[in-house]
């Protein structure tokens, strides 16, 4: 009998920077500037040139995020 697939822990999933840029829509040198001045999660290291977020803190500065006050 095979196993099971278990659902994908969110809390426990990593995101690229390239995926991180995606999902944020702000650039390389913005999300680095943001890490370094403490208002975006930092990355975790994942191998000797590799880093990755944890996309659930992603998700939570996402939804900490104001949304705009868009006037027509």
């Amino acid at each position: 009998m095979a196993e099971a697939i278990r659902p994908l822990q969110t809390d426990k999933a990593l995101a690229r920077r390239r995926q991180v840029e995606q999902l944020v829509q702000l650039s390389r040198s913005t999300i680095y500037a943001n890490v370094k001045a403490g208002t975006f999660p930092s990355p975790i290291r994942i191998g000797a040139r590799a880093v990755a977020w944890r996309l659930a803190d992603v998700e939570a500065w996402l939804e900490a995020r104001p949304l705009a006050n868009v006037q027509a």
